[in-house]
């Protein structure tokens, strides 16, 4: 099978990568090395992977029409995997036309060159802050959607919309993954856990927002590429599946794991909560189970130890 994956550079695009090269697929990864944060951290995510002869990297834009034609006409993929997007819900309350642009439009050109050029598999990253302020726990596919709270999860909501309709339209086969608070080595600098890490370990202040009861289901990385693996192999129709632990962990707690991991107390700065957050998620992942095999295998005990373990191993390699 050969597999474009977008933002294939990124956190979760380069462990899919490897995962796909693993299993002997071929694989193009597209990435325009954004400066959201250092693109040095991508580029240094698919250094061992970027050896293997059935990789090959593009750089370039999702919103760069040409680069996409160019690329279709020269390649047939059997699967899409749309990873790539402006991430970020308070980000994206500041600049939220550029979210509009790059996560709708964007993919909105990516099911273009689907129904163009027959790619029979779209595998759609979706989000969990589709469900916003949703008081029904856990949260369901069967949920109403229809209040999303930041630009960012609107951005979300309306990829899996364009995506149902190039389903319906084109027979395109459409698989929504709404992932819930992916962690893990490589994660973005900017996520919680890693900011929260690398402020410890230097004794500095970390931000802590609301009096420290919102929770989170937090996922590991290698449990989310499970999902992803057996949602290309088995994308047919259209669906939405919850991918997520299936617990949930508040953030006083959370500090108190990476207090323990690192043998150092959090000095808090406490400030108020942020417009966009919402103060629970939570996965119901009954339809991920039955209908795609997802079964989490890491605990955020066991987690948190296998990252901060590779955050001190990359600490070390850069003194």
């Amino acid at each position: 099978m050969r597999v474009l994956a977008t933002g294939g550079a990124g956190f979760i695009g380069s462990f899919l990568c490897e995962r796909l090269i693993e299993r002997g697929d071929d694989v193009v990864c597209l990435d325009n090395f954004n400066s959201y944060y250092d693109p040095r951290i991508k580029r240094l995510n698919i250094v061992t992977v970027s050896r293997h002869p059935n990789y090959r990297l593009v750089e370039g834009d999702i919103l760069d029409k040409k680069l996409l034609q160019d690329l279709f006409k020269n390649t047939h993929f059997d699967a899409i995997v749309h990873l790539a997007a402006r991430a970020g819900v308070r980000p994206s309350i500041q600049q939220p036309h550029l979210y509009q642009k790059v996560n709708v439009e964007g993919t909105l050109n990516l099911l273009e060159m689907s129904s163009q050029f027959q790619v029979s598999k779209f595998i759609f990253a979706s989000s969990s802050s589709v469900y916003g302020k949703n008081s029904k726990v856990p949260f369901s596919e069967d949920d109403s959607v229809d209040c999303p709270i930041s630009p960012y999860a609107s951005t979300k909501r309306a990829g899996e919309l364009l995506a149902y309709t190039y389903f319906y339209l084109y027979s395109i086969s459409v698989t929504c993954l709404r992932f819930f608070t992916v962690y893990g080595p490589r994660q973005r600098p900017d996520m919680a856990i890693y900011t929260f890490t690398r402020l410890i370990s230097e004794e500095k202040e970390i931000p802590f927002f609301g009096n420290g009861t919102s929770r989170r289901d937090y996922t590991y990385i290698t449990d989310i590429v499970d999902g992803i693996e057996n949602a290309i192999d088995r994308c047919k129709g259209y669906h939405i599946y919850n991918l997520g632990e299936s617990q949930t962990i508040e953030l006083k707690h959370l500090v108190r794991l990476l207090e323990n991991a690192l043998g150092k107390n959090a000095k808090i700065k406490s400030l108020p909560d942020q417009p966009g957050d919402v103060p629970v998620t939570y996965a119901d992942i009954q339809k991920a189970k039955a209908e795609l095999d997802f079964y989490p295998k890491v605990s955020i005990q066991k987690g948190i130890e296998k990252f901060i373990e590779w955050y001190v191993q990359e600490s070390d390699s850069r003194v």
